[in-house]
């Protein structure tokens, strides 16, 4: 069983998360620069099995896509240019960058840590990740 990769993409960087080999922890991993994204990934799955991808849906209130889809589906497009084969899945990513916000300040970190905005994508792929992995394991379908 193979890892499952987590990305919320953004205009400048991108959080990743991944679940452990056994596919029952999310874990944030890291953050890059949007533009390295696919090259990170391509060296990632040198190193790693994954079995999907996750990506953050930006959505509105009313269910509609956001404005950052704009860059997001382009950014699905080459996912699914370089990686055929991969399953790529979306995810609702409203209030990730809240919850992730109140993480660390449950969590207890100062507020220059918490201003720290690659930290918080970082955080948010892995609540999309947690997200994902809550309603697999309910049997929904995308």
């Amino acid at each position: 069983m193979g890892r499952i990769i987590a990305i919320d993409y953004g205009r400048k960087r991108t959080g990743i998360a991944v679940t452990d080999p056994l596919q029952m922890i999310a874990n944030g991993l890291t953050t890059v620069q949007s533009s390295t994204t696919i090259d990170f990934l391509k060296q990632y799955f040198v190193k790693e099995k994954v079995d999907a991808i996750v990506v953050g849906h930006a959505k509105q209130m009313n269910n509609t896509d956001s404005e950052s889809m704009q860059y997001i589906k382009p950014f699905i497009k080459q996912l699914s240019k370089h990686f055929p084969e991969m399953p790529v899945y979306l995810v609702d990513e409203r209030f990730t960058s809240k919850i992730a916000h109140q993480t660390m300040i449950d969590g207890g970190l100062k507020k220059k840590k918490r201003q720290d905005k690659a930290l918080v994508d970082t955080i948010s792929a892995t609540i999309i990740l947690q997200s994902y992995m809550e309603q697999k394991d309910f049997g929904f379908k995308f």
